[in-house]
């Protein structure tokens, strides 16, 4: 240890660190190394920030820069945890852990803590829907909220966000992914500000679609002022990384679209003499298709590089939908499904279009369809036990304000449903559709 008041290298903050100055952090190292199992970033980036707040603090610690990279990796390699301070004992990494995946674990330890992940994706920027939105239509008047009980009821700390889940959504979990924070805020939440943001924020409100007179049904945020709320953050942002970082961390960040249900089942299908009076519903999908082409052209020319365009899921499978397709004998309703599947082929195609046309774009497209549809089919394969009906109330046509904690009807484990509300998937649902999204397409921006 070095004297009293000296500062400690870079390198020497990591001995530390694992060598027992934290203990929470050595519990946490030793029960993975005991158990020989890999780690990731973002399992580590899930331990609680405040312990790392806290470790910065500690009087010994003082911020340099001063430790080669080369030598961290040799001091690394050969470093012994304690599993009690009192008891002494020690226990060599290499018995239970490979050298190779010793290094990852220490190195990234070291990374998080001196702010150096150099990430290909060092943010998750959200348009959408109910979907992906975090609560931004609480500071709204609208009734399409959910920031009461019994929604959150699973999420950190039992706290109803105002997302439509009984826990996560995808997106958080897609940030999970990409070793980010594991909850990504909504912009209009007055409890963030830029510093929250600048790895991560949600534009998206309930309700809305690709169609302004999707959003005035429920009289939500519009697509177009979603972007005008994404001009502000980059304003916001400059301000505070400055004008090169800011364009920097934009064109690397992961711009994620969410939405176009809403379009169909609250819009189009909803009002005969609206839309359905002006298109056919093949006209209809490609009037949507237009208006989402000039979203991505705009976000591509306010500099988004990286961009993934959401499907539709399997509409008809929705337990609103089959509580109302009676003559279908409440089963899927095959009208919306086939809606879904001909959209997404249109989703799809103008992926493969705008990268021809787009220099520099990686537009991907994140069909959620036929997963969420296997797990409605297969439901036991996933752990489920329940696809026909939500948790929340009778499960067949409550969302948002008729889901609520009154309701003595509503389960009491989500887990074993595949919906969390008439509408919405449960947070296990969420976890398992943005896992396949992100191995099966956003791979490719790890």
């Amino acid at each position: 240890m070095t004297a009293a008041g000296e500062p400690l290298r870079d390198c020497e903050v990591v001995s530390y660190l694992l060598n027992g100055l934290n203990s929470e952090y050595e519990s946490f190292v030793i029960s993975v190394t005991t158990k020989a199992t890999l780690i990731s970033s973002a399992e580590l980036f899930n331990l609680n920030q405040t312990r790392i707040n806290n470790f910065r603090n500690h009087p010994l610690f003082i911020h340099q820069y001063s430790c080669p990279l080369s030598e961290v990796r040799t001091q690394c390699s050969n470093l012994l945890f304690r599993t009690s301070e009192t008891q002494g004992k020690c226990r060599e990494i290499m018995e239970y852990m490979y050298s190779t995946t010793i290094l990852l674990l220490l190195l990234t330890i070291f990374l998080v803590l001196f702010d150096e992940i150099s990430a290909k994706v060092p943010a998750i920027i959200v348009f959408g829907d109910s979907s992906v939105d975090a609560g931004n239509n609480n500071q709204i008047p609208t009734i399409a909220r959910s920031n009461f009980e019994p929604y959150g009821r699973d999420f950190k700390g039992g706290k109803a966000t105002g997302r439509f889940s009984n826990g996560r959504i995808t997106t958080d979990f897609i940030a999970e992914a990409f070793g980010l924070k594991p909850i990504i805020p909504a912009y209009l939440d007055p409890s963030y500000n830029i510093a929250d943001f600048a790895t991560g924020v949600t534009f998206a409100s309930a309700g809305t679609g690709y169609d302004n007179a999707t959003s005035s049904v429920l009289s939500v945020i519009p697509l177009w002022k979603e972007l005008e709320y994404y001009k502000d953050y980059q304003k916001k942002l400059r301000s505070y990384l400055g004008e090169s970082e800011a364009d920097k961390r934009i064109s690397e960040a992961l711009h994620v679209m969410s939405l176009g249900t809403n379009d169909f089942l609250e819009n189009y299908y909803s009002f005969p003499g609206g839309r359905q009076s002006q298109f056919s519903v093949t006209r209809y999908e490609d009037y949507l298709i237009g208006i989402a082409t000039n979203f991505i052209k705009a976000l591509y020319g306010l500099g988004a590089r990286k961009i993934s365009l959401g499907g539709l899921p399997p509409m008809g499978c929705l337990p609103l939908e089959r509580a109302t397709n009676i003559m279908g004998g409440n089963g899927c309703n095959d009208r919306y499904n086939n809606v879904s599947m001909e959209f997404n082929e249109k989703l799809k195609k103008l992926t493969v279009e705008l990268n021809k046309e787009l220099s520099g774009i990686k537009l991907v497209f994140s069909n959620p369809y036929y997963v969420l549809l296997h797990i409605i089919k297969k439901p036991s394969s996933y752990g489920f036990e329940v696809t026909s009906v939500a948790c929340c109330a009778t499960g067949m046509f409550e969302m948002g304000y008729s889901c609520n904690r009154d309701d003595l009807f509503t389960c009491t484990d989500a887990n074993k449903y595949v919906f969390w509300d008439a509408f919405h998937p449960t947070q296990k649902t969420n976890s398992i559709v943005s896992n396949y999204v992100v191995k099966k397409v956003l791979a490719e921006f790890l």
